[in-house]
């Protein structure tokens, strides 16, 4: 008898499956992202507790005291800034997801994390599923040598891949991309919800049975997520993130998931022509180039994970020439923008109303981060009064909605990368003045309780 094929929808965010397409997902209840899929039954097998019965592959537990921790089980990658992002390094038998828009730099950067391996005498296995190896050899000559313990493959049958890691037995395997994988036991087409979810789950079988650490690239949707169900990013151990203009010099790194170390590192890269080039200096890097003498503009610092970065907030606002005004954020969240202003008109009595008003994160940053908010409400009335702020204060702090200045976190490392770069006065809220005054000298250290008497300090 022939083969009965159904046909089945799938929801993109999570995975969930239904008989019927449905406008809101029951599961994670997202409109609009059940897709159809057709599904051809797999063929009757003998069920798994009886197989690993007669197989003999019946695994015993083990209690915390017999579980053994070893130094080496973390590889150094040669590259600071994603051994910072991974938690210290890679761990062997990990599944990593790496995601970012087309052109961004995924590519380069494992060839280069491969490269850097295959020098400590590791072998690996790099599979593209998009490229030919002649293409593949285009990009690494161009970024430098090569040890001949890394072997490239250019397949996207998921079966042969698994085949060639098992006989290959290397310690490290790229797979670039999943989106390109297939398996035969799903009818579905490369890249559907379908065949991600098989070939994630093979991979991840393989990378915890063979002890194998494994990077698989992701592709992005236009929304900014990983393509494909939800489901693939709780099923992998890592998922980083590569953010930032593809025309742009920088890319940022980001973690935001990690069960080896903290998801809220970054790591900063400079694209060149010979590939990414680690950022020692993030608040350096993107202070180059500030005015100076301009309204409209204040130094800032957030904190990513353990990392103070200093950031230049631009405010531009101006008389519209429409009944209603036009406000835009690039960099930082919209509404937390309006609600700044709202809280400059009601508490300090800035008339805002009939004033377009533009705030921007120089270089491109994309912060959420509260502390922001008080560089934000200065950079506001600068721009507003026409008067510069001096070039050497930074100001950091959050705003409520009295129009109080309320403390933040890790306020000793925020003064000292100011101090660190030059900078000869910090704005702080007033709960932190006499502590950080205690433990800096050199830098003067102004405390304000609200946005008002920050205020005073725009010349």
């Amino acid at each position: 008898m022939a083969t009965k094929i159904k046909t089945v929808f799938f929801c993109q965010s999570c995975g969930y499956e239904s008989s019927k397409w449905m406008g809101q997902c029951p599961g994670c209840k997202e409109w609009n992202t059940f897709v159809e899929e057709t599904v051809k039954p797999a063929a009757k097998a003998v069920a798994n507790k009886s197989a690993s019965v007669v197989s003999g592959e019946y695994t015993a537990p083990v209690s915390l005291s017999q579980i053994v921790m070893k130094d080496e089980d973390r590889a150094d990658t040669h590259i600071g800034e994603l051994n910072r992002v991974l938690g210290g390094g890679l761990v062997r038998g990990s599944l990593i997801l790496v995601g970012g828009d087309p052109g961004i730099g995924k590519s380069t950067l494992l060839l280069q994390v491969a490269g850097n391996l295959s020098g400590d005498k590791k072998d690996i296995l790099y599979i593209s599923g998009e490229e030919s190896l002649r293409q593949i050899k285009l990009r690494a000559n161009r970024i430098g040598d090569f040890s001949e313990s890394l072997k490239f493959m250019c397949e996207t049958n998921l079966s042969n891949v698994e085949e060639a890691i098992t006989r290959t037995k290397p310690e490290v395997v790229i797979i670039d991309s999943i989106q390109t994988m297939y398996s035969e036991a799903v009818s579905s087409a490369p890249g559907s919800v379908s065949q991600v979810r098989e070939s994630t789950s093979v991979l991840l079988r393989i990378a915890k049975s063979m002890n194998v650490s494994i990077f698989i690239v992701g592709h992005v949707t236009k929304e900014g997520q990983v393509a494909g169900p939800r489901v693939l990013e709780h099923m992998v151990d890592t998922v980083l993130y590569f953010e930032g203009d593809r025309h742009a010099s920088y890319r940022i790194l980001r973690a935001v998931k990690n069960r080896f170390g903290s998801t809220n590192e970054i790591g900063v890269f400079e694209m060149l022509e010979k590939g990414l080039v680690e950022v020692t200096n993030p608040s350096e890097f993107m202070l180059d180039g500030r005015p100076e003498g301009a309204s409209g503009s204040i130094v800032t610092c957030s904190v990513e994970g353990t990392r103070p970065i200093l950031i230049e907030v631009q405010a531009l606002v101006s008389h519209t020439n429409f009944g209603f005004p036009r406000r835009q954020a690039n960099g930082t969240d919209y509404n937390r923008v309006n609600l700044l202003m709202a809280v400059l008109e009601k508490r300090i009595g800035l008339q805002l109303g009939d004033f377009d008003a533009y705030v921007n994160l120089a270089g491109g940053m994309k912060v959420a981060e509260p502390s922001l908010d008080l560089g934000i409400c200065l950079a506001i009335i600068s721009s507003f009064k026409n008067r510069p702020i001096s070039d050497d204060v930074v100001a950091f702090g959050e705003v409520g909605l009295s129009g109080e200045v309320r403390s933040v976190n890790m306020a000793e490392s925020r003064v000292s990368e100011a101090l660190k770069l030059g900078f000869k006065t910090v704005i702080v809220p007033k709960a932190l003045e006499s502590k950080l005054k205690k433990s800096f000298e050199g830098i003067e250290i102004i405390g304000v309780s609200s946005v008002s008497d920050a205020m005073k300090y725009v010349s």
